[in-house]
C-alpha cells in the first residue's frame, strides 16, 4: 500500500511541476520494475536482469524529457548505454552469490546456464556495450576527447570481463562487479563535465 500511494505521487507530481510524458515514463517504469521484473520475470526465466533491467535504464530517458519534452536519439543511446551494462553488471556478482541464488531457488543465468557460460555472456555484452558509450562523440552529443576517455574506460571493462572468462575467480568477478559501478559513474560524470565545459566555452 506505502509503495502504490508513493508511487501514485511521484508519478502526479512528476507530471505537474514538468510534463506528462516524464510523469508517464516513470509510471511505466514503475510497473516495469515492480510488476514484469519482479512479480513475473525474477523467479522464471535466467534472462530476467536482461529484460528487466530495462527498468533501471529509462530514468536518463525520464530526465530528458522532462527537460525538454521530447524524447531523441540522445536518451535512447543513454537508455541502451545502461540496458547494456546492466547483465555484465550484475552476473558478475550472480556468479560470486550464486550459491544464494541456488537455494533460494532463483533461476539467475550462473544456476540455469552455469559458470562458464554466464561468464561467456559476460565478455559478449561488454564487446556491445563499449563501443555505445562512445557514440556520443559521433553525434554531437558530446567532444572526442569525452570519446576517448570513454573509450578506455571501455576498453578496461572488457579487459575485466575477458581476464574473468579465463581464471573464472570470485576476485576477478569482484573487480569487474567493482568496475562496472565506476565505469558507469565516469561515462554519465563525463557527459555532464562535456556538456558544462562546451557550455563554458560557448561551443
Amino acid at each position: 500500500t506505502l509503495g502504490l500511494v508513493v508511487s501514485a505521487i511521484s508519478v502526479l507530481l512528476l507530471g505537474l511541476s514538468t510534463n506528462w510524458l516524464a510523469a508517464s515514463l516513470l509510471a511505466f517504469t514503475i510497473f516495469f520494475y515492480a510488476v514484469v521484473y519482479t512479480v513475473w520475470l525474477k523467479r522464471r526465466t535466467p534472462q530476467n536482469i536482461v529484460i528487466g533491467g530495462a527498468a533501471g535504464a529509462f530514468p536518463p530517458m525520464i530526465g530528458w524529457a522532462a527537460v525538454t519534452g521530447t524524447l531523441s536519439i540522445e536518451p535512447i543511446l543513454l537508455f541502451a548505454i545502461i540496458f547494456m551494462w546492466t547483465p555484465p553488471h550484475f552476473w558478475a556478482l550472480a556468479l560470486v552469490k550464486n550459491d544464494d541464488y541456488t537455494r533460494a531457488a532463483i533461476p539467475m543465468l550462473p544456476v540455469v546456464a552455469g559458470a562458464a557460460e554466464t561468464r561467456r555472456q559476460i565478455v559478449i555484452y561488454a564487446v556491445l556495450m563499449a563501443p555505445l558509450a562512445i557514440i556520443p562523440a559521433f553525434i554531437g552529443m558530446a567532444s572526442f576527447s569525452y570519446g576517448i576517455i570513454s573509450g578506455f574506460a571501455g576498453a578496461i571493462f572488457i579487459g575485466l570481463s575477458v581476464k574473468l572468462w579465463r581464471d573464472g575467480t570470485d576476485k576477478t568477478a569482484m573487480q569487474l562487479f567493482g568496475y562496472s559501478i565506476v565505469y558507469l559513474f565516469l561515462v554519465f560524470l563525463g557527459l555532464v563535465i562535456d556538456r558544462f565545459v562546451a557550455g563554458w566555452a560557448g561551443v
